[in-house]
């Protein structure tokens, strides 16, 4: 039964309905399946990229989310900045401006700075037995782990009588804990960092990679002024020095009041004079992330406007052979108004022929899609994060494409007069 057929008798019988109309629109989709097939092309790539590129921006927002939280948040950093040997400008750190003056004078004058921890640092290989590992360490003050949002899951770690007496006292990171100890308790165990031997009292949770791809829990951890007696003799640092004090807020509102108030401060400190250059840099962690963040957040849209770009495509594809089809069924339009069908009768089932073309192509997008997506994630190593919300829009978006790009064609049928239409 031709298309034509059925149309009639739906119209002689008055049932030219929406089931009737989709019916038929069906079955003249069906006559063309290839045609059909390869019309939907373009709405495929085009939902499958978008839900395949937003699914990979979003993961991506969620991976720094999950950064910003390992790194700590409410926290700024105060480092030296480049120093000058000889009249050539050296790099930032390469001086040593940062005393444990400047981080009382922190903790007296700004009350904003909740939180206060000088910070020296080096590496050295660490031994427990037979074992041995080389690591990083760093020696810190009470602060620090709060700042950082780093709890221990083992032991009590350092006490106040370590941060006062230099105390001999330990706290391992997840990763130097497995290379010396496996999966045993290494709680009250003796240790050698450096030459120099300590007892562990602490393990930390693990944090993981940190955002520039570096294991942030191979590292152990000392009193700071035991790092100073008793581990930086071979740095050959000033006495006093830090190489970083890190400052926690107990609000975010308050870290644009810390930054300017660190500038301020260690400037006068430091008897900076105006229009000098700073001897120190304050870095603010949040505002580095948030810039990131929108770094991606523009790369997403980016991405998406450029799968977008397939719906059109695809979307002039469907007009295309929309109109294509109206001119091969000149006769049937004029046909079914003969026997009493209506302009909207013969426009809505070329819309609905175009809605099922592109609401087709959607469907299957999407499933291409959502796979792959996962197999990005699985083989290519991206972050991905999928979002129904996401898929919700991408089948919103094909109907509206084949509303869209139906109307015309669809329009341009229901216009026909009989009269010519019959004599085609």
């Amino acid at each position: 039964m031709s298309t034509a057929t059925r149309g009639v008798r739906a119209t002689q019988t008055g049932r030219a309905g929406w089931a009737d109309i989709a019916g038929m629109a069906l079955f003249a989709l069906r006559g063309n399946w290839m045609r059909s097939i390869l019309t939907a092309l373009g709405v495929i790539i085009g939902i499958a990229a978008v839900i395949v590129m937003v699914s990979v921006g979003q993961g991506t927002q969620a991976q720094l989310d999950a950064t910003i939280a390992k790194l700590g948040s409410n926290r700024v950093d105060v480092m030296p900045n480049f120093g000058r040997q000889g009249g050539v400008r050296m790099g930032a750190g390469s001086i040593f401006s940062l005393t444990t003056k400047d981080a009382a004078a922190i903790r007296e004058r700004i009350p904003e700075a909740t939180y206060v921890s000088g910070i020296v640092r080096g590496s050295t290989q660490v031994i427990q037995a037979e074992q041995n590992w080389s690591t990083s360490w760093q020696g810190v003050e009470a602060d620090f782990f709060t700042i950082n949002d780093w709890p221990l899951v083992l032991g009590e770690g350092l006490s106040d009588a370590d941060y006062r007496g230099a105390g001999t006292s330990v706290v391992l990171g997840q990763s130097v804990r497995e290379k010396l100890f496996g999966e045993s308790d290494p709680i009250g165990a003796s240790i050698r960092v450096g030459r120099v031997p300590f007892t562990v009292v602490g393990v930390l949770s693990s944090k993981g990679q940190s955002g520039w791809g570096g294991d942030q829990d191979d590292v152990v951890f000392v009193p700071l002024e035991t790092a100073r007696r008793r581990l930086m003799g071979q740095l050959q640092m000033p006495p006093g020095t830090l190489m970083q004090i890190t400052v926690g807020t107990s609000r975010a509102s308050d870290l644009p009041i810390v930054e300017t108030a660190l500038n301020e401060l260690i400037r006068e400190l430091h008897r900076i004079q105006p229009g000098a250059d700073d001897d120190f840099m304050v870095r603010n962690l949040t505002q580095m992330v948030s810039a990131r963040n929108e770094t991606t957040r523009l790369m997403s849209l980016l991405l998406g406007a450029v799968a977008s770009i397939s719906l059109i495509v695809g979307g002039i594809g469907i007009m295309n052979i929309m109109l294509v089809s109206v001119t091969e069924r000149i006769r049937e339009i004029g046909l079914r108004m003969a026997v009493g069908a209506t302009p909207g009768d013969i426009q809505r089932q070329f819309l609905a022929e175009a809605m099922m073309i592109s609401l087709g192509g959607g469907l299957i997008g999407i499933a291409f899609g959502v796979g792959g997506a996962l197999l990005a994630e699985r083989f290519g190593s991206l972050p991905v994060q999928l979002d129904l919300d996401v898929i919700l829009m991408a089948t919103g978006f094909s109907v509206a494409t084949g509303l869209f790009f139906g109307f015309y064609p669809a329009r341009k049928a229901a216009q026909l007069d009989p009269i010519e239409a019959l004599r085609q």
